[in-house]
């Protein structure tokens, strides 16, 4: 049974949110993924900055998102929520961790 992260409609339409990462993934996981939604349409990422490893969000569940990119709090990379690609800030070139997910039945599931 693939793990379910939440509910579409938890994700605001255009926003992120931070789950858990589910047992099934990583056992030991110490870290969380953020999701974005777009309409139906959902992308997973592990809430790491490939800069410094640190968090993208910069509160609990809270995510900078500035002119349709995500932005890490800490150094202000840019990443296409499309498909985590840094497009601007000190990572340039690197991409975010993306996992797969998709839609069932208005939940989120992770495909592993």
């Amino acid at each position: 049974m693939k793990p379910v992260l939440c509910k579409l409609d938890e994700i605001p339409d255009g926003g992120a949110i931070e789950v858990d990462t589910p047992q099934a993934l990583d056992p030991d996981a110490v870290d969380t993924l953020v999701l974005l939604r777009f309409g139906d349409q959902v992308r997973a990422y592990l809430n790491v900055c490939p800069h410094a490893g640190r968090p993208l969000n910069w509160a609990p569940g809270r995510f900078l998102l500035a002119h349709g990119q995500l932005v890490c709090a800490a150094h202000g990379a840019a990443f296409k929520p499309e498909d985590g690609s840094c497009i601007g800030g000190p990572c340039r070139g690197e991409s975010l961790t993306s996992y797969a997910v998709e839609v069932v039945d208005g939940q989120v599931v992770l495909q592993i």
